[in-house]
């Protein structure tokens, strides 16, 4: 199978419990990141830098966790889909 279509099957599949608390989880620290860079008035450089990293962890947390497939219940959309 093409390598683009796994990514977007995964990306539309179901995802399990634990990893949309972790995509939730990411999307709070990207946008905290988000807005201590677009803060208006002057930032120290340290929390600017730590800023940009914690969008970086919270971009790659919640592409992690999107493309993490719930099994199970793939199978069963699946079957019933078929059926």
């Amino acid at each position: 199978m093409n390598i683009l279509n796994e990514i977007a099957s995964r990306a539309s599949a179901p995802t399990p419990p634990f990893f949309q608390k972790v995509k939730k989880i990411g999307l709070i620290i990207a946008a905290v990141g988000t807005a201590v860079i677009t803060a208006p008035g002057s930032i120290p450089a340290v929390l600017l830098t730590y800023a940009g990293y914690a969008i970086t962890a919270g971009t790659v947390l919640v592409s992690i966790a999107q493309l993490t497939v719930d099994e199970e219940k793939q199978e069963i959309n699946f079957h019933q889909v078929v059926k």
